[in-house]
């Protein structure tokens, strides 16, 4: 089958932050939160999982007083994420009658 399954995938909000990234240069912290309603907990821990497999990379800065996180998908995280739409398409292709 082509493509591949990824575990670092198989999370929803995981899922989701990919397929922003994909579409989209970078991120920030705060728009993630609101586009997805979680938690600030919740959030940080799925993209230090994603940055922990090095599929995304923060850029922290300050925005005024205020600290801001821009998150982006490396070209490593583009490939493993496109990877895993392949197999997941092929999944869809191979169910249909």
């Amino acid at each position: 089958m082509k493509g591949n399954f990824d575990k670092a995938f198989e999370n929803i909000v995981r899922l989701r932050v990919m397929s922003v990234l994909m579409a989209n240069e970078q991120y920030d912290f705060n728009g993630f939160k609101e586009l997805m309603e979680v938690t600030d907990g919740n959030l940080s821990s799925h993209l230090r999982t994603l940055e922990k497999q090095g599929y995304v990379v923060v850029e922290k800065s300050f925005v005024g007083r205020k600290p801001q996180s821009n998150y982006s998908a490396t070209p490593a995280g583009r490939e493993a994420f496109q990877r895993h739409l392949d197999y997941l398409e092929n999944l869809i292709n191979q169910n249909k009658e």
